[in-house]
């Protein structure tokens, strides 16, 4: 029987992490075709343990307990805003190896940010994720952990 932890990262995990958020970025890419992201795992490592340290960002992480293997990650960041009525959650990267993929550890990891939000007060937990017909799995899933369509698109500007 499979079983799986899920607990909050520390630096420790940051290398681990850095490797499965190429794996993300990778998919991503493969699944638009088009290069959107510069990955580097250094630089990656070096900035997940500066958001670390200073709580930049939360990561959590889900843990195969038969192999003791990293098999998925949520970070998430606090923000501010009138509209969210205070402090609020936004998931910026959720991953789950495909090999574990429809076993309930996206939902574990949601569970576990949810309950985090709400020891530090959050009004709500955002997520965004492209319109794209390659992305409604994704939004499917997300609607089933209870998020709700709240209009508008995401953009960027590179500064």
């Amino acid at each position: 029987m499979q079983k799986n932890i899920i607990f909050r990262a520390t630096k420790d995990q940051a290398e681990t992490v850095a490797i499965l958020v190429g794996e993300l970025l990778q998919e991503i890419m493969d699944l638009i075709e088009i290069d959107v992201f510069h990955f580097d795992l250094e630089e990656t490592k070096s900035r997940l343990v500066e958001f670390i340290e200073h709580e930049k960002n939360f990561v959590f992480v889900a843990i195969d307990q038969n192999t003791n293997e990293m098999i998925g990650f949520v970070t998430v960041y606090e923000g501010y805003a009138l509209y969210a009525e205070g402090a609020f959650g936004t998931m910026a990267e959720l991953y789950v190896k495909p090999s574990y993929r429809s076993k309930g550890i996206g939902k574990m990891l949601i569970q576990s940010v949810k309950e985090f939000g709400d020891q530090r007060g959050w009004k709500r937990l955002e997520v965004t994720t492209p319109p794209l017909p390659q992305f409604d799995a994704t939004l499917s899933f997300y609607e089933r952990e209870g998020f709700e369509i709240s209009g508008g698109r995401k953009l960027k500007v590179v500064i």
